[in-house]
């Protein structure tokens, strides 16, 4: 059946096909997607997997060097908010939208009646991500501005949805999302941008100041602001697209080939200010900036004061898209850790022979598949929305899950990315810690994962409201009953009680919350959201483990197993009176992909339990 992958045999974590060495992502996908959107999609994906591993891993290692830079304004001193960016950010920019990674899921590709659905674009941004998380910000943006747009806006700005969505770079524009602003943070209702129209131009006009502005330059940037009259809080705010250029003065929307001649005129230039780059710890290729609005030219999205409800359907993507580059970030780190612990020799033998490195990549690998299944059956849910919103269909199920499951993909799987980063620089030794090699830069990258669209609090506050205003637990419930009741193989008995007796006292949680005071339930919310990640997650590994060995493949089994003791089972004696050997009896299936008997897997069931 063959011995899995040999990491010994790559010199390092590039110059490879990531989609191929990634089997977990490519597991993931086929089990979401349909069976004519797998055929369609697997050798595109292939093909974006050998791309970003070679030509988009290479320029991101320059691009950190030499990443984009403002110029305010010209030699006379005239603002014109020219950003300045390296040639090789431009070809991994054509490389990925060309590629359809935005295009495909708003409207079908060449050789398709439908799109994809918005999984395949976070499949992508997940396998950029293993690259260059800072390109897939603007990415991720670009989607999001696109959707707000196909849901709200009357037809006024169809030219901006279609740019949003080129298949052509040359024709293409980004999106973005002004939103943070200094004396609000997290606190959306605090904004005080300022809407104001100008019957004499015929427009709105933005006054104010956004102080985190990621792709500052974008032509598809969406703001919210407060027109005259609104109530304060988020029930006052609106959604305006802001353009870069000023609108009145370029033909059209001001696209990626209308950029190669250079900046701006002053006189084309909207009435905004970028005031400076911001000097970030990671992120390098996207530009982030501080703006002022000195009665800039927007329009309006849609109707007035519904601008929160709006950035909220974005906000669910962006957070998806997080949970995306958490994952990629997360394989990057893993890959480069199998590699080098494949190669380096210490005491003798590789030092993936020694029992503690085994011990530290089976978490590590068992960690990632968890974070990709929960993030994928997040991303499924949401396609499944957005699939039946497009048809005038009802999914209400499906969308009061994905409110529960977005928030908690994205904080758990952001803070994996962190400790994953971590902890591969120190697998690497001190060159881990040097510029010369990407652990360095995977940490600096992954380490705003866990601040973008939203705090680890901010998320597990919106986990409360989930449950509150969508009873999303009704779901919720449904969805692990049906994943547990699927499950009868000798190989996963042990492990799916032990998940049968974490669900009921979950319930008990759930039913503890909903009596509690809103003190002690905002105390409680972020241990809540990792308790239904682990809940959820196990009993999704579960069923698909249950699917695997049907087929005659044990490996999944042996993950699912290893996640629920290291996450559910209260081992006494910290498991060291056990006797638990999975990773050094089982090491090549969980790290390496080998395969495995499901006889095999129900031998090795007994001694892990």
């Amino acid at each position: 059946m063959g011995d899995g992958i040999d990491y010994g045999d790559l010199p390092a974590g590039r110059g490879v096909d990531y989609w191929d060495l990634d089997r977990t992502l490519r597991r993931e996908v086929r089990r979401v997607y349909d069976e004519d959107e797998y055929e369609w999609a697997e050798p595109r994906l292939r093909e974006f997997g050998r791309r970003v591993g070679h030509t988009i891993a290479d320029n991101a290692d320059y691009v950190d060097e030499h990443g984009p830079e403002l110029e305010p304004y010209d030699a006379y001193g005239e603002v014109q908010n020219y950003v300045r960016y390296p040639a090789e950010l431009h070809e991994t920019e054509r490389i990925v939208y060309e590629s359809g990674a935005v295009a495909d899921v708003f409207a079908a590709p060449p050789g398709r009646e439908e799109p994809l659905p918005f999984a395949h674009d976070l499949a992508m941004q997940y396998l950029l991500s293993y690259a260059d998380p800072g390109v897939d910000c603007p990415v991720a943006m670009t989607a999001g501005a696109a959707l707000v747009l196909e849901k709200f806006d009357d037809g006024s700005l169809r030219e901006y949805y279609e740019a949003l969505t080129s298949r052509d770079h040359d024709a293409l524009i980004e999106g973005a999302m002004f939103l943070t602003e200094e004396q609000g943070g997290s606190d959306v209702g605090a904004i005080e941008t300022r809407a104001e129209y100008d019957d004499e131009a015929g427009c709105w006009r933005l006054y104010g100041e956004k102080w985190f502005c990621s792709n500052i330059d974008a032509e598809g940037t969406l703001a919210l602001a407060r027109t005259e009259g609104a109530p304060d809080g988020t029930d006052g705010l609106s959604m305006f697209l802001v353009p870069h250029a000023d609108p009145d003065a370029v033909d059209g929307v001001y696209a990626k080939g209308d950029r190669r001649d250079g900046p701006l005129d002053p006189d084309a230039v909207n009435d905004q200010f970028y005031r400076r780059l911001k000097d970030k710890l990671g992120t390098i290729s996207v530009p982030t900036g501080e703006v002022e609005f000195d009665g800039a030219k927007a329009f309006l999205v849609g109707e007035e004061e519904c601008g929160f409800k709006q950035m909220a359907e974005m906000l669910n993507l962006e957070r998806l898209s997080n949970a995306a580059a958490s994952c990629g970030i997360v394989g990057r780190a893993l890959l480069e850790s199998k590699v080098q612990a494949a190669d380096r020799e210490a005491f003798g033998k590789p030092i993936d022979r020694h029992p503690l490195m085994r011990a530290d990549l089976v978490d590590m690998a068992v960690d990632h598949e968890a974070a990709t299944a929960f993030t994928m059956e997040a991303a499924r849910l949401f396609s499944e929305r957005e699939r039946a919103a497009r048809a005038g269909d009802d999914a209400d199920d499906a969308y009061r899950l994905m409110r529960l499951l977005i928030p908690i993909a994205k904080l758990r799987t952001a803070r994996m990315a962190v400790e994953t980063a971590s902890y591969a620089m120190e697998v690497q030794g001190g060159n881990g810690y040097v510029n010369d090699f990407i652990t360095h830069r995977l940490l600096r990258d992954a380490q705003v994962l866990p601040i973008w669209e939203g705090t680890e609090n901010v998320l597990s506050l919106d986990v409360l409201r989930a449950l509150e205003r969508e009873a999303a637990h009704e779901p919720l419930f449904e969805a692990i009953e049906r994943r547990l009741d699927a499950v009868d193989d000798p190989a996963l008995d042990a492990a799916a009680e032990t998940v049968e007796s974490e669900y009921r006292d979950l319930q008990r949680a759930l039913a503890t919350l909903a009596g509690a005071d809103d003190e002690y339930a905002q105390l409680s919310a972020k241990r809540l959201a990792h308790y239904v990640f682990d809940v959820f997650t196990a009993a999704l590994l579960l069923a698909e483990a249950h699917e695997r060995l049907a087929d005659g493949d044990g490996r999944l089994a042996l993950v699912a197993r290893r996640f629920v003791t290291k996450e559910l089972d209260g081992r006494e004696a910290r498991g060291i009176a056990s006797g638990d050997r999975v990773a050094l009896e089982h090491f090549d299936a969980i790290v390496r992909y080998a395969p495995v008997e499901p006889a095999a897997a129900a031998e090795a069931a007994p001694a892990e339990d």
